[in-house]
């Protein structure tokens, strides 16, 4: 049975739930309870450190686990892309943050006819960080003349970094550009410090702190210059360093009102790869409060050699640009079901390579791996795994599905 036929079975009341060792393999799983657990302790986390969270809907696009983190206290939405602000403005999200400057015709219009309106239901806040940038937004704003001025975050950046002005004293100036013009207000600043290179430590990157203090110091400078309409929105954090961000950030930093957002996105599902490693609620870094909720279940097609076993999954069913998954566990086809026993010793078991549908493992020697043994893997960097999957199963802690996610990508 596949993954949606089983997802969507057990959804039906004339139906009786459909067990996960049911589903045809490979299949691509998440742990309902490890879903709601996360979503929870990050608002918390959040709350205790008093910073809002909009959380990056580019994780996963699904409109379930948007209600979830809502109703958890979600002060928005980050969006990557013009498409994405779409369909979050269509879910309803009062809030999205598009974490990427505004540079094409046609996602300008849109904008400006759906939520620069004085009905709009949903607040735009964008990026900007070059004057370039800016010339094309304005002359799209004098032509289209949108009922509201367009919010706009000033992105600082760093040498060999994505987008961002680099120069302080030109961000300083493009803020004054920016609040000096009509069609657009400045409504904060933004930073990404997630990408800035690391050494071998999984602590935060060492320039990420002097990357935050030029945020600090610009926002002080556009809000002493009374440049910001409001209380200005400082926005930075991934998944990774989130707790950085909210020391160097949060409020114990400020002597003036400042909203503080983190952008973090896969903290939802969390991992068993890197950010189990560099989370500040991952186990290898921090507390261990989030917990791994994919999994990938797939069978052993051959041991063809000794040590060597080939299975059913490659690249086009697990991401792998951050590291291969990781075996948890193995099981007989038949003991997979919901009760059955523990799962084989598989210390040493080592996904070592992967083609398009095939993954080359290494196991002991003389180890014996049957045929149709179902492999349990964890997987690293969660945006590639809703990237590979339509439909997704939910399952519960007795391992029947419950349910589906159905990413909007």
């Amino acid at each position: 049975m596949s993954g949606r036929h089983a997802a969507a079975g057990a959804g039906s009341g004339s139906r009786a739930a459909v067990a996960a060792a049911d589903l045809e393999l490979p299949a691509m799983l998440l742990h309902d309870d490890a879903l709601d657990h996360n979503v929870r302790a990050m608002a918390d986390w959040c709350r205790a450190a008093g910073v809002q969270l909009a959380p990056h809907a580019k994780t996963h696009m699904s409109r379930d686990l948007v209600r979830r983190q809502t109703a958890a206290g979600a002060w928005g939405f980050t969006a990557a892309t013009p498409a994405q602000v779409r369909t979050l403005a269509g879910w309803g999200v009062a809030r999205v943050l598009h974490a990427n400057p505004l540079v094409d015709r046609a996602s300008i219009a849109w904008v400006a006819e759906h939520l620069l309106t004085a009905g709009s239901a949903t607040e735009y806040l964008g990026y900007v960080e070059s004057d370039a940038g800016l010339d094309l937004l304005l002359a799209e704003l004098d032509r289209l003349q949108p009922a509201r001025p367009l919010p706009l975050l000033l992105e600082l950046g760093f040498r060999g970094g994505r987008t961002g002005v680099r120069d302080d004293h030109a961000a300083l100036a493009l803020a004054e550009r920016v609040a000096g013009a009509d069609r657009v207000r400045l409504a904060g600043v933004s930073a990404f410090e997630g990408l800035m290179p690391v050494g071998d430590d999984p602590g935060a990157p060492p320039g990420s702190v002097d990357l935050l203090a030029r945020v600090r110091a610009l926002v002080t400078a556009v809000t002493d210059q009374g440049l910001v309409a409001g209380v200005p929105v400082v926005t930075a954090g991934g998944s990774s360093y989130f707790d950085l961000v909210a020391r160097e950030l949060g409020p114990a930093m400020w002597d003036r009102p400042v909203t503080t957002v983190l952008r973090s996105g896969c903290y939802v599902t969390h991992d068993h790869g890197v950010y189990r490693r560099t989370s500040p609620l991952g186990a290898d870094r921090g507390t261990g409060a989030l917990r791994p909720a994919f999994e990938l279940r797939a069978s052993v097609l051959s041991a063809p050699e000794d040590g060597l076993v080939i299975a059913g999954f490659g690249r086009r069913e697990v991401p792998t640009d951050d590291r291969l998954p990781v075996v948890l566990g193995a099981l007989a086809r038949e003991g997979a079901a919901a009760g059955s026993a523990a799962s084989a010793d598989v210390a040493g078991w080592e996904v070592t390579a992967v083609n398009d549908h095939h993954a080359f493992l290494r196991v002991p020697p003389g180890t014996a791996v049957a045929p149709g043994t179902v492999l349990r893997l964890g997987i690293s960097h969660p945006c590639g795994a809703f990237d590979r999957w339509r439909h997704i199963p939910l399952v519960d802690a007795g391992d029947r599905v419950v349910g589906e996610i159905t990413p909007r990508l």
